[in-house]
Parts: C-alpha cells; structure tokens; sequence
C-alpha cells in the first residue's frame, strides 16, 4: 500500500492509528510526498517506509511542519492542486541558486516571505507579486520560463509520488530498518479505536459492534451472567502477556483473598475484533435486540442531523443516570455495583458509556406515551 496524499479540512486527516492497524495485518505500508511522506518519519519506529526527498526531509528534522506539503484544492472535486506548497518552493529556489539566479541569503529572506502567505492562498499569482515585494523579479520570471518549458518544474511532492508508485508496482520496496511489533500499539488508544470501527452485518443488519455490546450490558437482565462467563474465560485465557491460565476463583483469591467480586477487581480490556470475545459477549442477544439496536442508531443520527455539532458529551449526566436506574430497577446505593457487574466498571463509566442510547430511549419512551393516550382516548 502506498499512502501519497490526503483531503484535510473538510474530512479528517489520515490517522496513525489506520496505518497501525493496516500494518498490524502484516500488510507492508510505503509513504511519500505528502501526508504519506509525514506519516512515515513518524512510523517509521513501527516500520512504514519512507521514499523520496520529502520524508528525508521529515525524518532528518530538516523540516517539521504540516504546512510544508498543504495546497489548496478546487472545491469542485478536481484534483489539481492550486496552490504552491512549501516543500515545492523550497525546491525552486535551491535549484535557483545552483542556476545562479539567487544566492543563499535572498534566497532564504524570499522563502520566509512566501511560507508567511497562508497556504490556500499561496497562489502562483501570490508567488509572483511577493517576489515584486521582494525586489526577485528575474527569479520570477526565471521560474515562469521554466514552468513553460516543463508545467511540473520543480514539483518535488510528484516525483517522489512517482517514485513510491514505481518501486511498489516493481516490486522493489526495501525492507524497512524496523520490523513491525505488533504488541507495540496495542494500547488502550489503539483498542479503544478500533473497537469504535468493528462492524457486523447481522440480519441483513450493518451494526456496531460495540453499540450491540452496550445495549446488552445496559438492556439485558441477565447480563451479570455473561460478563462473569467473560472474566472466567479471560483468566483461563489471559493475552500472550498475561501470564497463565488460572480459574477466575483461585486467580481472585490469589489478589483479594475472595472478599470481593472478580468484576470489581479485574476490568480487563475488550477486544471487538476477536470472534472469540464477541460470540461470548453477545450470547444473549436476539434478533429483537438488533433491531432495537439499529433503531437507537438511527434515533442517535437523526439527533446529530437536527443539531449540527451535537455530541453524546451533550447529554445531561443526571438524565442517564435516571434512565439506567429505571432500567436497571436498581436503588441509588447500588448503582455503582450493578455497573460493575455489567461490566461498565462504575456509574460514572456506565453513564458516559450509555449516553449513545438515550435518543433512541427517549423516542420509544414517547412512542409509548402515545400509544398510551391514543388507546385511552380511543376508551
């Protein structure tokens, strides 16, 4: 896979931890140019490779900035760029000064008067009249003279694009200085975010798989039971790090001496990408209960769409909270304990975890109140 360059702005930027995850399936990752030239000098530890004169650049520290490879694009979906990137202009002006058409002090004081234009704004026309500012008239005109002859002179981003795409459709991509390890990015983070991206088609059904977890751990009664089936499998099959296998009861003992329960002790981290783990987990689930988990989706879209900016930091702690003391049946003094048991560690964790399902609560809450007032007026 060769990663060049990205949209930012209107989209997210290309994350570290896609790449992670790409590598983490053995797939070999080679960046250049662009965001995939910035992307490697910072993975390269984890073993992306790098090509061309723009990751040197980045991984030597010779530059550091995000703005170095940014243009501005067309909004029309083309794919020209429109602006001049740092990186490119640096380029110039080096070959500017082998020409002889700068020496190395005008050509640095001119490099800082075109970075300080903001970058969708660094036009070829911005170009021109900050070299008139400048007093760099013949570079100006050096530089359009050359781009006549050649309209990719010194777009330093499309060699080294090229050169990544060449050495990956030859096949030659050398291996990279640092293999990658796996168990390096298994972090939190990285658990974290790729359970927010598992994905399943059930029933015809495309559903998170972590929002069909936490309807059972909030929805289903007997979910006490299969979280501690969870624990017991995991301490019988604790991570290649874990040490050996023990039963969740003599492992207990060895912490607490059994005068606590094993979810109020162990919190271990979820993996949704094991089959294993999420067969366990949503063992009680039904077909019911996935339909109800794609109502809750939507219900949650539908919020975002109505309120631009809407978040599920939004919803007020106190009416989670409420909900899932009315679900749960659960007195106040227990609540932190019938989290726990649940395997949402504490209240305050079960309310933040819970929050994604309060619009789609609140609509069958008033679905209800209808139906209620229709049957009874209709008595």
């Amino acid at each position: 896979m060769v990663v060049i360059d990205g949209a930012y702005h209107q989209a997210p930027a290309l994350r570290h931890k896609e790449i992670l995850a790409v590598m983490g399936r053995e797939v070999r990752v080679v960046g250049a140019a662009s965001i995939g030239a910035l992307r490697a000098a910072e993975l390269a530890p984890y073993g992306m490779l790098g090509v061309g004169r723009i990751y040197s650049a980045y991984a030597s520290g010779e530059i550091d900035g995000d703005d170095e490879v940014a243009v501005g694009q067309a909004p029309d979906g083309e794919w020209d760029a429109l602006t001049w990137p740092v990186v490119n202009l640096r380029h110039v002006l080096q070959l500017a000064r082998s020409a002889a058409v700068l020496d190395g002090e005008r050509a640095a004081r001119l490099l800082a008067a075109l970075r300080a234009v903001y970058y969708p704004q660094r036009t070829t026309a911005a170009v021109r009249s900050v070299c008139r500012r400048q007093g760099e008239t013949e570079f100006a005109g050096w530089l359009a003279e050359q781009r006549e002859q050649d309209r990719h002179f010194g777009d330093l981003k499309r060699a080294d694009a090229l050169a990544a795409v060449r050495m990956a459709v030859g096949g030659q991509a050398p291996q990279p200085d640092t293999q990658p390890a796996p168990v390096v990015w298994e972090t939190t983070y990285f658990r974290r975010w790729s359970n927010a991206f598992a994905r399943t088609c059930v029933d015809g059904l495309d559903l998170s798989t972590e929002d069909r977890l936490v309807y059972q751990q909030v929805f289903d009664p007997a979910f006490h039971e299969t979280w501690a089936a969870y624990l017991e499998h995991r301490s019988l099959h604790p991570a290649a790090d874990g040490g050996p296998g023990l039963p969740l009861a003599e492992r207990l003992a060895e912490v607490t001496g059994n005068d606590l329960p094993a979810d109020r002790v162990f919190h271990p981290a979820i993996d949704l990408r094991n089959e294993a783990t999420v067969a366990l987990l949503l063992a009680g689930e039904t077909e019911m209960d996935r339909q109800a988990v794609a109502r809750y989706a939507d219900a949650l879209a539908r919020e975002r769409r109505r309120r631009p900016g809407f978040s599920t930091a939004a919803v007020r702690d106190d009416l989670t909270r409420r909900h899932l003391l009315r679900v749960w049946q659960c007195p106040v003094e227990r609540f932190d304990a019938e989290a726990s048991a649940r395997g949402l560690v504490c209240g305050a964790r079960a309310v933040e975890t819970a929050k994604r399902l309060v619009p789609g609560l609140l609509d069958e809450m008033t679905a209800t109140t209808e139906v209620t007032e229709a049957t009874c007026g209709g008595r």
